[in-house]
């Protein structure tokens, strides 16, 4: 029996998976008919849990799953068989075989992946469905949309290869609409030169949470990517998709270990970075950086106990952070406290968290340590 498990919690995350299907529910009702889901399930499906979040996305039927790696698409296919799972980063060439081996989607970018991944299909007797990237200003994954016509002739002449879906990716879609606008237009103009269609059975996608024009009217566009939206984090507030009524799916916990008495003109924590301006009661949580607490979190943040704010004391510490509780009116050794979440009806967002990091939320998801334990609710309520 693991004794470690029957321990007390001292930092844990508690993930709602009713929510998440809620979340998935609603968005799919939120999206034209014509569009299918693409659950993006990477970095551990953002920290909530790759088995966990996938088995949820799997019941609510989604059409397909995009991951990093090989590692992240063997975990998926632990699960069954049966669901198109496309690999958005570049394959080594000595990962190449596991594409026949757990039946992936490579994403095409040069022409040596053509030549590699055609290699492969014919020593192995079949056909492998790949989908073709375009750069249209990310500068990083796919082909120059300049020297697109090229490699995607390249595909269509390999005797070995199924052009299953062609896709870009915006940089900028949450900050910057004009250039996510030029982005757009290559793409749609790169489609239309080389005569591509979703008529054509291809899965043609674009956008992913922070989406904000391509399901317009006659788009071309009949897929979308959704990552962070499904566990409640908005990435884009004037995207199409904002409306869309979520949860939040991931809470962050952790726990008073220890409460003191200090003077005024007292020194908190390492370096010496705030000083207290009155005689004070502090708490020491049970949690720190080699948790998933940014140490620029110290002095500008907050965590909620008993359901009101107590701000954040000098430099967050590996294993504890400080706060003050001077003006909370009753606290006890073992009480709760909420670094993201919901307490007594206030609320810490993920959003404002990443803030105080000077962060993202994708950056703080995936950052919360192997050491703080998962706890999943299920029930799946209203």
């Amino acid at each position: 029996m693991n004794k470690t498990a029957q321990l007390p919690l001292r930092c844990w995350a508690e993930i709602d998976l009713a929510a998440l299907e809620r979340n998935i529910a609603r968005i799919q009702q939120s999206l034209p008919a014509n569009i299918r889901y693409v659950a993006v399930v990477k970095a551990d499906a953002y920290g909530h849990g790759i088995h966990q979040s996938v088995a949820r996305l799997m019941h609510s039927k989604t059409d397909f799953f995009a991951v990093a790696n090989i590692s992240e698409a063997a975990a998926i296919r632990e699960l069954g068989p049966g669901w198109p799972i496309l690999l958005l980063s570049p394959l080594l060439p000595d990962e190449d075989k596991y594409i026949i081996e757990y039946d992936l989607i490579p994403t095409i970018s040069t022409e040596n992946e053509v030549r590699r991944f055609d290699e492969l299909g014919k020593t192995f007797g079949k056909k492998i469905s790949v989908h073709m990237k375009i750069d249209t200003g990310m500068g990083r994954v796919g082909v120059w949309h300049s020297a697109a016509p090229a490699l995607y002739a390249s595909i269509r002449h390999s005797k070995n290869l199924f052009l299953d879906g062609i896709y870009t990716h915006f940089s900028s879609s949450d900050s910057d609409i004009g250039y996510t606008t030029k982005q757009r237009n290559l793409f749609f103009n790169l489609l239309e030169t080389l005569q591509i269609s979703s008529k054509d059975g291809l899965l043609i996608h674009a956008d992913n949470s922070s989406g904000i024009e391509s399901f317009k009217k006659n788009s071309p566009i009949n897929a979308v990517r959704i990552g962070l939206l499904q566990y409640g984090v908005i990435p884009y507030k004037d995207s199409i998709l904002s409306t869309v009524k979520t949860e939040n799916v991931f809470s962050f916990h952790t726990r008073i270990g220890l409460i003191k008495k200090l003077p005024k003109k007292t020194s908190i924590s390492y370096g010496r970075t705030c000083t207290l301006k009155r005689d004070s009661d502090i708490a020491i949580l049970t949690a720190g950086y080699a948790d998933g607490i940014p140490r620029s979190c110290g002095n500008r943040g907050s965590v909620l106990i008993n359901g009101h704010r107590c701000p954040i004391l000098g430099n967050i510490t590996m294993d504890q952070t400080i706060v003050d509780i001077t003006d909370l009116e009753q606290t006890s050794v073992g009480d709760q406290a909420i670094l993201f979440g919901k307490q007594g009806g206030t609320e810490i967002t993920i959003g404002e968290f990443s803030q105080w990091a000077g962060t993202i939320p994708w950056e703080i998801l995936t950052s919360i340590s192997k050491r703080v334990q998962r706890i999943y609710k299920t029930n799946l309520g209203t």
